[in-house]
């Protein structure tokens, strides 16, 4: 091995250690610090970077009622009625057994008017504030709201990301992935961001990402996966690493509408969910997806996450449960950190870059 980026980990000479008793385990070769390795961003769209969703008919309103929804907890009392166990919105259940209201009653788009949710108002109404455009509307950058005010319709937290990666000299590439219809005009108007005409971010025009405009598809079934964009198709049939390969190799921002069929016909479960790969062995890059119905119970998240193996196991990946690469490569999106704080996307990667050594060094020890 010639490329000292990656981990050298193994406890050989342990035994021998212990059975000296006299100084502490060290392994046998030395832990090398990985190079930085090229983030692949994979984002979902609504609820994640857009608060409002063209296939359902939900503007900023909606979108945040209905996420709110999903992120309020309580529990069926013994006599069936609901019972608050958290004033706080939060992405995790905050105690065992606590269920989401979504889950028992659906998504809301009125959550917070309603008898129920009213004690949310206060957290929705400040983080509507939060996503008032501000100055002349755009019709690239601005949404109008059900109650007539212009509203950011692509977070500032996703165009602050974007500089701040360059201006850290960070190697990456965004990968948009949706089961919906906003794709084409969320690439036109990255694009346009990218010529400098968002008036919050006129330095994007500094920023020397290359743009796809061709929206492409992701189709699953039985038999594989199918990626394709413009004059470019690659199958998982002949190699399931073919479209690990492509997307690892990617540079700029692109994106691409996933199978939502697929994944309605695996009952909302991961397996029919948004194909995912990670590779351990990979030096060079490391995968992260953000989306907002990654779920730790994986029959009813939105990722099929599968890792590949070493080629002497046989098969080429193994599935893995979302709790395995929770903020390591699969992340939940917080939309209401992402609406309020301008580096959550920076955060989110920060620990899943700290997390993810952690995982190598795991793996390579067991």
């Amino acid at each position: 091995m010639d490329d000292v980026s990656c981990h050298m980990v193994t406890n050989g000479g342990a035994e021998e250690d212990e059975q000296e008793g006299d100084r502490s385990i060290q392994p046998s070769l030395p832990v090398l610090m990985p190079k930085e390795r090229k983030l692949i961003l994979h984002l979902d769209l609504n609820n994640t970077i857009l608060v409002s969703d063209a296939a359902t008919g939900q503007g900023p309103r909606a979108a945040l009622n209905s996420y709110l929804s999903t992120v309020a907890w309580g529990q069926i009392s013994d006599s069936g009625e609901w019972q608050w166990v958290s004033d706080e919105p939060s992405v995790k259940p905050p105690c065992e057994d606590a269920v989401n209201y979504c889950t028992h009653f659906g998504r809301d788009g009125n959550f917070s008017d309603s008898n129920i949710g009213q004690r949310f108002r206060g957290v929705f109404n400040d983080h509507m504030r939060l996503l008032e455009w501000q100055g002349e509307a755009d019709d690239l950058f601005t949404q109008q709201g059900e109650d007539g005010k212009g509203y950011n319709w692509i977070l500032p937290s996703f165009f602050h990301m974007l500089e701040s990666l360059h201006l850290q000299g960070r190697q990456f590439c965004v990968i948009l992935r949706t089961f919906g219809v906003d794709l084409p005009r969320v690439i036109r108007s990255v694009h346009a961001a990218l010529q400098g005409k968002h008036p919050q971010f006129p330095q994007l025009q500094q920023v020397p990402l290359t743009i796809d405009l061709t929206p492409g598809r992701i189709r699953c079934s039985k038999r594989d996966i199918v990626l394709t964009r413009g004059s470019d198709r690659k199958s998982t049939k002949a190699k399931e690493r073919n479209i690990y390969n492509y997307l690892s190799s990617v540079d700029g921002i692109g994106g691409f509408q996933d199978h939502f069929d697929w994944w309605a016909r695996n009952n909302f479960t991961s397996s029919g969910g948004k194909p995912f790969w990670i590779d351990p062995a990979d030096c060079n890059t490391q995968h992260i997806i953000i989306d907002d119905n990654i779920r730790l119970t994986d029959h009813d998240t939105i990722v099929n996450c599968r890792v590949f193996l070493d080629k002497e196991k046989g098969k080429e990946s193994r599935k893995a449960l979302t709790s395995e690469l929770y903020d390591i490569c699969l992340v939940q999106t917080d939309l209401l950190r992402a609406i309020a704080e301008k580096d959550y996307f920076l955060d989110c990667i920060r620990l899943c870059e700290e997390n993810y050594e952690q995982y190598l060094k795991g793996l390579q020890v067991e």
